[in-house]
């Protein structure tokens, strides 16, 4: 292989884990090769368009997957610099201190991880300073321990979610600003990057102040000599050594965006960093399987794909009496049944506010509002998003059968989920935001689909969990640096190394993880 295609690291994929990763790595001064499959996302006035961004596949790719009874998904995928941070909320918590211990739920066991919140604490305040967390300490009783306060203020509530915190805190409940990445100066507003607006949640932000792997990471280091990214770039296979304890090769199909023609070209690297993602980085390992790793690469476990989660998520529509002229409405969060309430011992999850919904985002099912009219529902709405942990079942598993990519998922912790979601129709209702309780069916349920309460499998935002890490290469696929067991040169950075999932967004803890990681290979490296 020729001198001109070795890096002394391959990085593969450019979202929170790999964007990341890149960020860190670019300050050792080690030659760099950036592989990413999609383009850049393009700016144009559509970012902000509603039926775009939710009634068509222009920000999402168009891949079917398919489910174990062969059923089709069409999965919220972005392929772009930035990876499917460039469409997320921005919503960016730290797990808590218990959920990296063992904990019973209603399912199952969550499992101890091998690291705790101590070993990620450096790093999470690392990575709210490089994401431009803003967010306020002590309002939550199950926040972690912080050894430092949030880089920026917390995003204040507008008039409408002020009044709802404070009738929330009149009940004993504890509501708390949501944790968001944006580039939001309140106190200048004429000096702020981020205006405020209605289209942040699940849209591309047309003004870059969204804290994506984009503008946060790739962009600061894309002009770094040592630095090459190449988008366009989709990664088929990985070789191994004929020892099979190295990867001696990175193959990728190089698509020329201006004629269109598509190229193989062979890459090599002291080091191989995966990001793709939890679903298609095992998807990678299984389809790179060889003589001397028959099951797919770094599978002696046969844990590749296994122990797949995803949170079980879900929606809730409340409309009140009362108009909601709120346009930024993400900045409420509520943690008081976390870890359960009197009565039910077991863990239920965490509620949020989302984006708001709008009259053209629902206008595609106007009949699941009848008799209301979208408009109306838009008008009086408050839209909550609610997380629960679904556990870690090897049965769970991403496989591939030639070219077509299965999510083997059966959902768990369902009891917890309806809990919840009961719970809070009970309260929404008790303030009087909850005279009608309306489907969802603009986040994350494709084109023209609506759902009722939980999110069906093609919402994939929050993937985690196929690739393990830990201490013994039996039980784990890798190890505590996240590099893989079998395969020297070979590390994942993205949110296939959790060992449960927690009921907070994944995202703040991949970067995290992703800066320690690349602490670790400067290390490696030097």
């Amino acid at each position: 292989m020729s001198t001109m295609n070795h890096y002394d690291i391959i990085i593969i994929g450019t979202g929170a884990g790999g964007g990341t990763l890149t960020y860190r790595l670019a300050q050792s001064g080690k030659k760099i090769l950036v592989l990413e499959r999609g383009p850049f996302l393009p700016r144009e006035k559509e970012n902000w368009d509603v039926k775009t961004v939710f009634n068509s596949d222009r920000y999402h790719n168009s891949e079917v997957w398919y489910d174990k009874d062969g059923k089709e998904l069409h999965p919220g995928m972005s392929y772009f610099v930035g990876g499917n941070t460039k469409v997320y909320g921005a919503a960016l918590f730290r797990l808590r201190e218990k959920d990296f211990e063992k904990f019973q739920h209603r399912d199952g066991i969550s499992p101890e991880w091998p690291l705790k919140y101590k070993d990620f604490e450096p790093y999470y305040v690392q990575a709210e300073k490089l994401y431009q967390v803003h967010g306020k300490g002590g309002e939550d009783p199950t926040e972690p321990f912080r050894s430092a306060e949030f880089p920026y203020p917390a995003v204040s509530h507008e008039a409408r979610i002020q009044e709802i915190s404070e009738v929330l805190q009149s009940k004993g409940l504890h509501p708390y600003h949501t944790p968001v990445g944006i580039h939001l100066n309140e106190a200048q507003r004429y000096l702020s990057e981020c205006i405020r607006c209605n289209t942040c949640d699940g849209f591309p932000c047309l003004v870059h102040a969204k804290s994506d792997a984009e503008v946060s990471t790739v962009r600061p280091v894309m002009g770094a000599d040592n630095v090459t990214l190449l988008t366009d770039a989709k990664v088929l296979k990985l070789h191994t050594s004929p020892s099979g304890r190295e990867i001696s090769s990175v193959e990728v199909e190089v698509r020329d965006p201006e004629s269109g023609q598509v190229h193989v070209q062979q890459f090599s690297g002291d080091i191989v960093a995966i990001a793709c993602g939890a679903i298609n980085t095992s998807v990678l390992l299984l389809k790179s399987a060889n003589e001397t790793h028959p099951h797919g690469l770094a599978n002696r476990s046969d844990l590749v794909g296994r122990n797949f989660m995803k949170h079980v998520l879900g929606s809730i529509i409340g409309v009140s009496k009362k108009p909601n002229p709120t346009k930024f409405q993400k900045t409420l969060s509520i943690n008081d049944f976390y870890w359960g309430e009197d009565g039910y011992d077991y863990p239920m999850g965490q509620i949020q506010t989302l984006g708001k919904v709008s009259k053209e985002a629902l206008e595609g099912n106007a009949a699941a509002y009848a008799p209301l009219t979208p408009e109306d529902v838009a008008t009086h709405s408050i839209d909550w998003w609610l997380t629960v942990e679904d556990l870690p079942d090897p049965n769970n598993r991403i496989r591939v059968d030639g070219d077509k990519i299965i999510l083997d998922y059966t959902e768990n912790n369902l009891e917890a989920y309806d809990r919840l979601e009961q719970r809070w129709i009970e309260i929404l209702k008790s303030i009087e935001c909850g005279q009608a309780i309306m489907p969802n069916c603009s986040y994350f349920a494709g084109a023209g689909q609506t759902y009722t309460g939980r999110l069906p499998l093609d919402g994939v935002g929050h993937q985690v969990g196929t690739c393990r890490f830990g201490d013994d290469p039996t039980t784990s696929v890798l190890d505590l640096n996240c590099r893989t067991h079998d395969i020297d040169n070979l590390y994942i950075t993205d949110g296939s190394f959790f060992c449960s999932s927690g009921a907070v967004n994944p995202t703040l803890t991949i970067i995290a993880n992703a800066l320690r990681v690349g602490d670790h290979l400067i290390e490696r490296l030097k």
